[in-house]
């Protein structure tokens, strides 16, 4: 049974060397495993910490796997990625891999995905909408709707 999804799911987590700056493998094994190391044992502001370029390949995965446990985390993650990718002194890496990001997701994601795509869009056009609340604590994750082009 070779195949690197197959191997992931079935191996055991038993946690992050460094949690503050966890490697890819890391994340995804954890995040299969979710229960094996909480949310609430990690570093605070975890999710702050593991949100930017090194580790967003993974998360995207992740937000795009309707049978990953931690889907919803992931998803919730490539909300402050994306915040991050819309600000004014964002670097244009940062923003042209949030646009391919929010392509992808078009293209092959599902609802939940297609959401965070739309939103972002919406966020990319007006950033004036940004809310603390919905993009870094969780709340478009929580209560998932598309944000509007001309309301909030």
């Amino acid at each position: 049974m070779a195949g690197g999804d197959v191997t992931v799911r079935e191996s055991t987590f038993y946690g992050f060397a460094n949690p503050v700056d966890p490697r890819p493998e890391e994340l995804q094994t954890w995040a299969y495993h979710p229960e094996s190391v909480p949310l609430d044992a990690m570093p605070p502001d975890w999710d702050l910490l593991i949100s930017g370029d090194v580790l967003a390949p993974t998360l995207f995965e992740l937000a795009m796997d309707r049978q990953c446990p931690a889907r919803r985390f992931a998803q919730h993650c490539m909300y402050i990625y994306a915040a991050d990718g819309v600000r004014q002194n964002a670097s244009n890496q940062r923003k042209r891999r949030l646009k391919k990001y929010v392509e992808r997701a078009e293209e092959v994601g599902d609802e939940p995905m297609a959401i965070w795509a739309h939103n972002c869009r919406v966020l990319m056009s007006r950033p004036e909408i940004f809310d603390y609340a919905d993009w870094i604590e969780g709340g478009l994750v929580r209560h998932p709707r598309r944000l509007g082009m001309f309301r909030r």
